[in-house]
């Protein structure tokens, strides 16, 4: 969105979007083989805006065939690195064209608000696949050292038929931190979007094509993960399974990977992450505002929401009154209203998932400072607004649960020491973040963090160049960076013994 825009006429290009709805595989969108189909909701009203085609075993088939054989037949697995880099350079392009329609997709399909999706979600996607491009002839292989009648190679080739499985939370980037590094390597690829999100997947299949990424290299089939994700899970002539979602999934891939042909299995399964603020913090009011928005930017929906806000009891009190005043400019609105800063909770499900939680809070003891209550129901979508829990106890639910919603806990401490062992009281890993003017203690609780994100004075620092993952069952691998590539490649030795000159 180049130009500033209104809600009416948002309002009035979301009705006139031209909606693909259909499976693509193959280079064409085609119908499921049982010809179902399932609705896809908008949390904004609780409208259909389309019915997309629900795929199952038979398509995911048929998705797997088309990308073997494009991977076998070497028009994108044995292109020439500059080719390759032409081409996803291209499509980083018409990406970037078509960043309106997209944005409106992402916000109309799982409730972000409208100005988050074009300020970050869309432009953060174009700009990863533009960089994995770059990456495609910077990348060298390797030579062993040797002796002067031998030479040893080390050699990346890519894996194969990769299958990305992504969530609903933030739909097309996910995507691209599986698809950039993925199609940089060489490899062919099913993207199964999440139910609740399918919209910016379909449409972006059919820009790759347009860009010139042959036909069968990204295929995407629509579907629900018992059925179509888990076909992929199981499906021996997959040779890779990359996901990002809940723990529970997360581990049903192992399971199926154990039970098929032991395809690698890469898992971002998310956190409860520790945003740990210490009596000499720096600048109060930059920490409260960035905690409010680590645990109420998109609705709370993020994988590194920062729901557990350890503060030091020393400050404590007025650290709280600053972050629910920070919270309260915050308040859900219409996604499509530029204004709002907060957007619709992805489905009803989810919606009553979150309240579930909030009541869970209040019963187990927690003292409900502020929300806790679903707004614009008048609206028929699914909104809730920022929610603070004080008096909270790192052994409560809320605290140990990943609740997905604009739920914060915050916990006290006596101290630094203390402060830290709460905060790697989880069995989750991913990111963390400490606000202290101690050099020394930085560098100290930064080491100690079990976690794979450490911010320093501030909340979701970071780029593309820098992994993403955690630690424990937050994961493994590391999405984003050059790292990233090496999840998608097989390391090939090849030794050979030189004859006499």
């Amino acid at each position: 969105m180049t130009n500033p825009m209104n809600f009416e006429q948002l309002t009035a290009q979301a009705a006139a979007l031209d909606i693909r709805n259909k499976a693509f595989i193959n280079g064409a969108y085609v119908d499921a083989a049982s010809g179902k189909t399932f609705d896809c909701i908008s949390p904004r009203d609780g409208s259909v805006l389309t019915k997309v085609a629900e795929c199952d075993v038979e398509d995911v088939n048929r998705a797997v065939a088309s990308a073997r054989a494009v991977f076998e037949k070497g028009s994108w697995s044995e292109a020439a690195p500059a080719k390759r880099k032409a081409i996803m350079l291209h499509f980083a392009d018409l990406l970037e064209k078509n960043a309106s329609e997209l944005a409106l997709l992402e916000s109309l399909d799982m409730g972000k608000p409208i100005t988050l999706a074009a300020r970050d979600d869309i432009p953060l996607s174009y700009k990863c696949i533009r960089w994995y491009a770059e990456a495609i002839d910077k990348i060298y292989d390797e030579i062993a050292p040797s002796g002067t009648s031998e030479i040893g190679m080390i050699t990346r080739e890519p894996l194969g038929v990769v299958a990305a499985v992504v969530p609903w939370n933030f739909p097309l980037m996910m995507a691209v931190w599986k698809l950039g590094p993925a199609l940089a390597m060489g490899n062919s690829i099913i993207l199964k979007p999440a139910e609740q999100s399918p919209l910016t997947a379909l449409r972006v299949a059919e820009i790759a094509v347009e860009a010139g990424i042959p036909e069968g290299v990204l295929n995407v089939v629509p579907g629900f993960g018992p059925t179509a994700g888990k076909a992929l899970g199981m499906h021996d002539d997959v040779d890779c399974v990359t996901f990002t979602g809940s723990g529970e999934v997360g581990k049903l891939f192992l399971q199926y990977s154990g039970l098929s042909n032991m395809k690698r299995v890469w898992l971002e399964c998310g956190g409860k992450s520790p945003n740990i603020v210490l009596a000499d913090c720096p600048d109060m009011d930059a920490a409260a505002a960035a905690a409010a928005g680590g645990i109420f930017y998109n609705q709370g929906e993020v994988c590194t929401a920062g729901s557990r806000l350890i503060v030091e009891e020393s400050i404590k009190d007025e650290f709280i009154e600053k972050v629910i005043a920070a919270g309260a400019k915050m308040q859900p609105g219409d996604p499509l209203d530029p204004k709002s800063q907060m957007g619709a909770i992805v489905d009803e499900n989810q919606m009553n998932r979150v309240l579930g939680y909030i009541e869970k809070g209040s019963s187990e003891g927690g003292v409900l400072r502020t929300g806790g209550k679903r707004v614009r129901s008048e609206s028929g979508g699914y909104y809730v607004e920022p929610t603070v829990f004080d008096g909270i106890k790192n052994d409560m639910t809320i605290a140990r649960e990943e609740i997905f919603g604009p739920v914060l806990s915050v916990i006290s401490v006596k101290d630094w020491k203390e402060a830290v062992q709460t905060a790697n009281d989880t069995p989750y890993g991913l990111a963390a973040a400490v606000w202290t003017r101690d050099i020394n203690k930085a560098h100290m609780t930064a080491k100690k963090l079990r976690s794979g994100l450490v911010w320093v004075n501030c909340w979701d620092g970071g780029s593309i160049t820098m992994p993403f993952g955690g630690y424990k069952q937050s994961g493994t691998g590391r999405d984003r960076s050059l790292h990233a590539l090496d999840k998608y490649c097989e390391i090939k030795s090849t030794w050979i013994a030189l004859g006499n000159a």
